[in-house]
């Protein structure tokens, strides 16, 4: 570069800067192609930073269990406790429920759909998520009313909820409606509540309506019990659209933009990672690819990034 240029180095934006703007690009970018450009790109990479937000729920529903509770503990760490958006699916675990309640000071969204959470585990780590507003346990089978009831009581800030169940668990149930009086007992702020295929009766369902008068969305897709009048609930609440029970073919969710500052987005993870290859402070020189679409292309972790030998060989900032 010139002298006297009006120009900078990218090296000499601070690392907290870099970070921000490497957090608009995706995971896998983050993880192989951000370590390698450079030393002070490798640096900024592993500050927090870059992982304020953690969207990985697409790609571990298509992991291994072990591989997705290796990856989720690496990027937790890599949060440093500024955490505010975590979406993940399949979690059996236990322990890294306690992780992820260890460094959820500034958590606000969490996705938990098809995880071992249990109702033991809510009560211990229900204290430490009262800063969320938007929680996810969706087809969580271990979790039942009494689990719902701790997180209520110690959620204060909740104003979203997904607790849907699959079809096929709760055909021919014939359980009492414990799940919506918890929710309707301790969750008064919701403005955004689903719960498809739910075993639930229409007074149970008024129940809801009475305790949570913010309610602006309700999802009751498969809930056949429920008798709802469209009068009456445009009379009695106006602000409430429901979808359901009577299911549709397509299914637009609603965007949590105008519920929470973290809008759901998934990112695009369709590529292979082992946990094998995965550990921070090790280089690894086999390449791994997914369909060609990644040949040649090899994940590197660097440690030593204040070694100014020049060790690792970085190559000059772009």
């Amino acid at each position: 570069m010139a002298e006297g240029s009006d120009f900078r180095h990218w090296d000499e934006l601070i690392p907290d800067a870099l970070g921000l703007i490497f957090s608009k690009l995706s995971l896998q970018e983050k993880l192989t192609v951000i370590p390698m450009v450079c030393k002070s790109w490798a640096k900024a990479v592993m500050g927090p930073y870059c992982w304020q937000e953690l969207d990985i729920e697409e790609w571990s529903s298509r992991r291994q269990l072990d591989d997705v509770d290796r990856m989720l503990q690496i990027l937790i760490n890599r949060s440093g406790g500024s955490l505010r958006k975590l979406c993940v699916s399949g979690l059996h675990n236990t322990s890294i429920f306690f992780s992820i309640a260890d460094h959820a000071g500034s958590l606000r969204t969490l996705r938990l759909p098809r995880s071992n959470i249990s109702d033991g585990v809510a009560e211990q780590i229900a204290g430490r998520l009262c800063a969320v507003t938007f929680l996810d346990l969706s087809y969580c089978d271990e979790i039942s009313a009494c689990g719902l009831e701790f997180i209520g009581k110690n959620c204060k800030a909740l104003v979203g909820m997904c607790r849907n169940l699959h079809p096929l668990h709760t055909a021919g149930l014939l359980a009492p409606d414990d799940e919506a009086r918890a929710i309707a007992a301790t969750m008064p702020k919701l403005n955004h509540l689903e719960m498809a295929y739910h075993t639930l009766s229409t007074k149970s369902l008024m129940t809801i309506l009475s305790s949570c008068p913010d309610l602006e969305f309700l999802d009751l897709r498969g809930c056949w019990d429920i008798r709802l009048e469209d009068k009456l609930v445009a009379e009695k609440f106006p602000k409430l659209r429901v979808l359901g029970p009577l299911v549709r073919d397509v299914y637009e969710r609603n965007e949590w933009d105008e519920f929470s500052d973290y809008s759901y987005v998934s990112d695009d993870l369709a590529w292979d990672l082992s946990a094998d290859y995965f550990d921070d402070g090790c280089s690894y020189d086999d390449p791994w690819d997914d369909e060609g679409r990644l040949e040649g292309l090899e994940l590197r972790f660097y440690e030593g990034i204040d070694d100014d030998n020049g060790a690792f060989g970085w190559p000059p900032s772009p």
